[in-house]
């Protein structure tokens, strides 16, 4: 396109970030940054929130903010944008802090508000702060769904998700998310019943990856993954940060779970 007469508009940048936001293309984001500021796009509102969704979704989470700082109109989605971000990253503390400047500055918040929230009580283990919040939705108009309590206590979301799986039994998602809440309190009977009425059933999620970028080249991974041709390095690396957390008196969760997944990637 910019090899040829047509000139790129506001709309054109913002699939152009949202392409950048899904690979993890955080070099080629940052020059699409560039491009919009010197093309007078940047104090489009739809061309800020797409800004701090993809800084956040490629690990820079500072720009993000300094981004959203400054933006002088801000609406729900980039409320939204930024305290799912932190939740993302598991900066719990400043996710729930950006929500309760969001209530105090009079924005009302959504359900995709709450999910940040609940997901960064989650991650930090607010347990009490996670049911205050879950029930404070009604307050605000916002129906809970099936998969809220999946991030207060796991019993409720056990109990939600089996339920789930009587109204929707060919949810690939439910019945993974299900053995993932029974591993979680240690009934590992039940978590390998549900993986194997998964597999009667012959339910396939799509699987989920981690990438890094390293310049300019994205590298993703999956799980049982051995295309990579220094995965024996990445497995050394991320056993010494293991120890490493464990030296300083943070064990990492869901250990065994860990253990038994990294004895099934390839060596």
């Amino acid at each position: 396109m910019r090899n040829s007469t047509l000139k790129p508009n506001d709309f054109t940048f913002t699939s152009l970030l949202s392409a950048c936001t899904g690979s993890g293309a955080l070099g080629q984001g940052r020059s699409a940054h560039c491009q919009i500021i010197e093309m007078g796009f940047v104090s489009y509102l739809h061309i800020e929130n797409a800004l701090v969704s993809m800084y956040c979704k490629c690990g820079n989470v500072e720009d993000a903010f300094h981004i959203f700082e400054n933006m002088v109109g801000k609406d729900i989605v980039s409320w939204n944008s930024m305290i799912v971000g932190y939740a993302q990253h598991g900066l719990a503390v400043q996710g729930i802090g950006l929500f309760e400047r969001m209530k105090s500055q009079g924005v009302k918040p959504d359900a995709i508000t709450f999910l940040g929230v609940l997901s960064s009580c989650r991650h930090a283990g607010f347990v009490e702060g996670g049911r205050n919040f879950f029930n404070s939705m009604v307050e605000y108009g916002v129906k809970p769904q099936h998969s809220w309590s999946l991030h207060g206590s796991v019993w409720i979301g056990i109990q939600a998700a089996e339920n789930m799986l009587l109204l929707e039994p060919e949810c690939a998602a439910t019945h993974l998310q299900l053995a993932n809440l029974y591993a979680c309190v240690g009934f590992w009977d039940q978590a390998a019943r549900v993986r194997k009425l998964m597999k009667d059933r012959r339910l396939k999620t799509n699987p989920g990856c981690s990438w890094i970028e390293i310049k300019n080249e994205v590298y993703r991974f999956r799980a049982e993954d051995c295309s990579n041709n220094r995965v024996s390095e990445i497995h050394i690396v991320l056993d010494w940060l293991a120890d490493h957390m464990i030296t300083l008196g943070r064990s990492p969760e869901m250990q065994e779970v860990s253990e038994v997944i990294h004895d099934n990637v390839c060596p």
